[in-house]
């Protein structure tokens, strides 16, 4: 299989495949595909293995892109603004953030993974489940505006917005601590908590987690809907459209 990611903003991967070769994709992610590529649904794993994947936010069932004959093309679309990153699997893998996981070769398995702790998993931003993307291949991993890549040492630990969280090796430890005085609580804008990360281990952080994104859209209507009613929104409207798409 061959791969190129194309884009800035809002990436897409475009797959070659020779007869033989498949991958599977969360359900609505396939942007185009050629004549000698066959989709096909399917719930890998059994219904177990599909309410699983449910329960840590993907699809019940994986659609699953085959060349036939001749080689073909497949290609993937990202959901929202961001990057995506091939991470190569072997032994246990990655624990990723919910709706992280865009596609992957066929020797991947997708299941969930809860947090160690009661407290990262009631007040992290990622919730009590994750996604474990287990086996061996290669998986695509979309996160929110840019990667950053940390290799923690035994004992080393960086302190993280829990919603910039977007992968981490298994063997690194997770967990949820306040914040901090009650003025960083109450008026640091970075919320009760901190995830902390501590190694050994790879771990990736986003720039722009999508809940992120989405409070400073809505934030942005609700203030041109008290300022402005329809107009005020259709200029917020006109602004995202600026960023996103340029000056003109």
């Amino acid at each position: 299989m061959q791969h190129r990611i194309i884009g800035e903003d809002i990436q897409a991967v475009v797959v070659d495949l020779q007869p033989g070769e498949s991958v599977q994709s969360e359900a609505g992610a396939m942007l185009y595909m050629t004549p000698s590529i066959s989709m096909d649904a399917q719930m890998s794993g059994g219904l177990m293995g599909g309410l699983r994947r449910m329960i840590a936010g993907d699809s019940l069932f994986l659609t699953h892109f085959t060349a036939h004959g001749s080689p073909g093309q497949v290609a993937f679309a990202a959901p929202y603004p961001g990057t995506v990153r091939a991470l190569e699997i072997a032994g246990e893998g990655w624990l990723c953030q919910r709706d992280s996981f865009l596609f992957s070769t066929s020797g991947v398995d997708i299941d969930v993974a809860f947090t160690k702790r009661f407290g990262a998993g009631l007040f992290g931003g990622e919730g009590f489940i994750l996604q474990k993307l287990a086996g061996s291949g290669t998986v695509f991993v979309h996160g929110g505006g840019n990667w950053l890549e940390f290799s923690l040492g035994p004992g080393e630990n960086i302190r993280v917005d829990t919603g910039c969280i977007v992968a981490f090796e298994p063997s690194v430890d997770y967990d949820i601590g306040f914040v901090g005085g009650i003025k960083n609580a109450l008026f640091g804008g970075e919320g009760l908590f901190l995830a902390t990360l501590t190694g050994p281990g790879r771990c990736f952080l986003q720039t722009m987690p999508f809940s992120r994104l989405v409070g400073r859209i809505t934030g942005g209507l609700r203030g041109k809907e008290g300022s402005g009613g329809v107009g005020g929104v259709a200029g917020t409207i006109g602004d995202l459209g600026k960023i996103f798409g340029g000056n003109d």
